[in-house]
């Protein structure tokens, strides 16, 4: 998988081999398992939870990449593979903001991928400036467009930022929390917590 980006880290080979290894265990320890039990389905989900996880911060650290430049209406950049073509910038009126909104396609090899709308707001009470960065999500990656200050001529500071498989890290405390309440349920365990509560009544 780490030559699919072009280029080979040792500390992702390492990263990804540490993944597989967790998961593969995690597998084979239900295997040896004799009886099968909620708690033992729930904490090898929690381990695949946790290699999705280390791939995922991997991958994320190995591969993002990010680049700041100028831009204006008819200008393009790329970055990793992706095409971004400013098309404009005009204002708009939300609740209690005003905002600068630029809007940017994105394609991809010549196709079309998305169009995104990041935002610079300025709150009109508290007199204060914030980027709302317009994020269009994958399963393999996360694009992410920021709109900075204007300069002179129509042109905007922009930054574009790429993440390989980020959405993996939130995956991965997903599964890693099922796994939890798969083994919280487990009749052992509501016996057991019975059981204690039984003892103060006897005695």
């Amino acid at each position: 998988m780490p030559f699919a980006f072009g280029q080979w880290h040792a500390m992702v080979g390492f990263g990804l081999a540490l993944a597989v290894w967790i998961f593969a265990t995690s597998l084979l320890s239900l295997r040896k398992g004799l009886k099968q039990t909620r708690s033992q389905y729930g904490m090898v989900l929690a381990h695949i939870g946790v290699a999705v996880f280390v791939a995922g911060v991997t991958l994320v650290k190995g591969y993002e990449s990010e680049l700041d430049l100028k831009m204006k209406p008819g200008d393009t950049a790329t970055l990793a593979a992706y095409q971004f073509r400013m098309e404009g910038v005009g204002n708009v009126k939300g609740p209690n903001y005003v905002a600068a909104r630029a809007t940017i396609a994105v394609t991809r090899e010549g196709r079309p991928v998305t169009v995104m709308h990041p935002e610079r707001r300025v709150y009109t009470v508290q007199n204060q400036v914030m980027t709302e960065a317009a994020i269009d999500p994958g399963l393999a990656r996360d694009l992410y467009i920021s709109l900075g200050d204007p300069l002179e001529g129509g042109t905007w500071l922009v930054k574009l930022q790429h993440k390989p498989f980020v959405d993996w890290i939130w995956g991965g405390c997903l599964i890693m929390a099922l796994g939890g309440l798969l083994a919280a349920t487990d009749r052992r365990y509501r016996i057991t917590l019975k059981a204690k509560e039984a003892v103060p009544a006897a005695a």
